[in-house]
């Protein structure tokens, strides 16, 4: 019990007293899934745009493989992408193995579908009415998709927050795609199976009290976008 209770004092003072470490691993998670997060939300909102407002042959199936990726094991995603950029593989010469870049793509991989799917459930869940007068009021294409967007923006926040929950606490893809190089690809998650397995368990402990906090904090947001969506 001493040992637990000695590990969170210590935790709470590496957190309070600003260590080094924990804050360049932090912002190595920061910038990672923010970046993954914003290129997600650029290509999964306009296309969850696209599908739910026209009619086309398989879009039903389209929208089922979305939602199905949304459960996308991490440990796939980092294999799929590690196939490809690895020396061997066919982007191989480009020397991404290993780099935020390599857990970018890998966390892109993982958010897309997310955004896609949630934004798609939110532009069908708006009143058809508002299009339809809109359109009859002479309003174009552009003008239609920017008060699709306007009505739907609390749901739309919904999704960002969620891809960015789900690709800033993952471990899969950060440890096979970015190695877990300390100072430039040790994040979060894999600093803390990484502390943890060498003993400094203050220091996974005070990672691990970050992440709950974050994942906090993003609930937090989520819940009040929910509320104001409804």
């Amino acid at each position: 019990m001493n040992y637990l209770t000695d590990s969170l004092k210590e935790a709470i003072f590496l957190i309070f007293s600003l260590d080094q470490e924990i804050l360049k691993i932090s912002l190595v998670s920061l910038k990672v899934a923010a970046v993954s997060t914003t290129l997600s939300t650029l290509v999964g909102i306009p296309l969850g745009f696209l599908i739910s407002s026209y009619k086309f042959r398989g879009r039903k199936f389209c929208i089922t493989i979305f939602n199905t990726l949304m459960s996308l094991p991490t440990v796939v995603v980092g294999l799929l992408v590690y196939s490809f950029i690895s020396r061997r593989g066919p982007l191989g010469e480009l020397g991404l193995l290993y780099t935020q870049a390599a857990m970018v793509i890998g966390q892109f991989i993982l958010a897309a579908p997310i955004i896609t799917a949630l934004s798609i459930s939110a532009f069908e869940s708006l009143d058809k009415r508002v299009r339809k007068e809109a359109i009859a009021l002479g309003a174009n294409q552009y003008q239609v998709a920017l008060i699709g967007f306007s009505e739907g923006r609390f749901a739309l926040a919904s999704a960002i927050v969620a891809g960015f929950g789900r690709v800033f606490a993952e471990v899969g893809i950060s440890m096979m795609l970015g190695g877990n190089i300390k100072g430039y690809t040790r994040n979060i998650p894999t600093a803390i199976a990484l502390e943890t397995g060498r003993g400094e368990f203050a220091l996974g402990l005070a990672l691990g009290i970050i992440l709950l906090f974050i994942a906090f904090f993003l609930n937090i947001i989520f819940c009040y976008l929910k509320a104001r969506k409804g």
